[in-house]
This record gives structure tokens, C-alpha cells and sequence, in this order.
């Protein structure tokens, strides 16, 4: 790490943002973010929207069928890093609607093959592109095992 005057502790220089094209199969930002940072070990995914890839549009459907969407959306955003969601140590989900939490929960255990990741679920008045669930991840990066 090399600090310069506007980076006292030199941390710029390990912190790296990343924006992917619709051909990964992650779909376009609404807004002015990167899809995911690193930092480190540690990939922290954008919250993830029911959009579709390939036209930025809101997928039809359920809060199920858009959950089914957000999940396809953060496999294509950790695919680019070689991670799959049993990388995942932290996931946010943003739900429109607490009466969905039993939906979603019977959905969510399935994307996982091995342990749970730590969760926080969020009830929220609204959510962009008038979506019913977002979902935000941080994975990390396995290293060698000792």
C-alpha cells in the first residue's frame, strides 16, 4: 500500500469497483453505482433487482417469481468473481411486503448447498423500478486452507 495525501492509510489502492455488461447475465444499474466492490477477500454485491438482463425491466410475476430473478441476477454478479452463493457470508433482503416472508424464505433456503449464510430482512415502503424484493450480498473469496 503507498498513502498519498488524499489517502492517509493507502486503503484506495486495494478498493476495486466493478460494472459488467448485460452479455454476463447482470442486468443495467438504475442508478450511479458499481455492480459489485472488492476489497480484499470480500465482494460486496449491489442489491440486486428483479430486472431482466436483457431489457432492464422489471420481471412479471409474484414477489416468487421476482425472487427467482434476483437470484439469477446476484449467480451472474458473483459468477464474474468465480463465487457462487455458498460464498455468501452476509445477505440483506428488502421486502415491499412482510406478508411474503414465508414465500420468500421457502424460496431463499434452496439456493444454498451448504450452510446459511448470516441474514438481515428488511421491510421497506418501496423499492426502485417498483420491485417487491432487492437483495444485496457480501461473499468472500476463499483462500488456500491451511
Amino acid at each position: 500500500m503507498t498513502a498519498t495525501a488524499d489517502d492517509p492509510a493507502g486503503l484506495a489502492a486495494r478498493k476495486e469497483t466493478f460494472v459488467f455488461p448485460a452479455e454476463t447475465g447482470v442486468p443495467p444499474q438504475v442508478g450511479p453505482f458499481a455492480h459489485a466492490t472488492r476489497f480484499g477477500s470480500l465482494v460486496f454485491v449491489t442489491g440486486q433487482m428483479p430486472t431482466d438482463p436483457a431489457t432492464g425491466l422489471l420481471v412479471e410475476g409474484d414477489v416468487a417469481a421476482q425472487a427467482e430473478q434476483v437470484r439469477r441476477n446476484l449467480r451472474a454478479v458473483l459468477r464474474q468473481f468465480g463465487l457462487t452463493l455458498d460464498d455468501a457470508l452476509m445477505v440483506r433482503v428488502y421486502l415491499t411486503s412482510f406478508d411474503d416472508f414465508d414465500l420468500v424464505n421457502a424460496a431463499y433456503e434452496t439456493w444454498f448447498n451448504g450452510p446459511l449464510p448470516s441474514r438481515t430482512c428488511v421491510g421497506v415502503s418501496g423499492l426502485a423500478v417498483g420491485a417487491a424484493i432487492e437483495i444485496d450480498v457480501v461473499a468472500g473469496i476463499p483462500g488456500p486452507r491451511a
